[in-house]
């Protein structure tokens, strides 16, 4: 079986070349998943895959980050994020990719 050996120098030119080529193609995939500030009812809904009752009950729950102020019932998504990642509200809900909690 043959074997390649590259020098450091080889490495790190395509470590560098990699590199150039895959950083804007992740950055362009991250904007496009990007989540907005506030959430809708139904982007919530959409986003941790749950139905219209659910959503009620937490839109409704003491200390879920819901606003009113805007006249429809916004999420605050980074509010939202710190939320569910206290270990009592894990349970709670189930994001989808590429979201997952680990």
């Amino acid at each position: 079986m043959p074997v390649t050996t590259f020098s450091e120098e080889e490495i790190q030119s395509f470590v560098s070349e990699i590199k150039k080529q895959l950083v804007p193609v992740l950055i362009k995939e991250l904007e496009q998943k990007q989540l907005p500030p506030l959430l809708t009812r139904k982007q919530f809904m959409e986003l941790v895959d749950i139905g219209s009752t659910k959503c009620n009950e937490l839109f409704n729950r003491e200390g879920f980050p819901v606003t009113r102020e805007f006249g429809h019932p916004r999420v605050i998504t980074k509010l939202f994020f710190d939320w569910v990642n206290e270990s009592a509200n894990q349970s709670e809900v189930s994001l989808r990719y590429p979201y997952q909690i680990i």
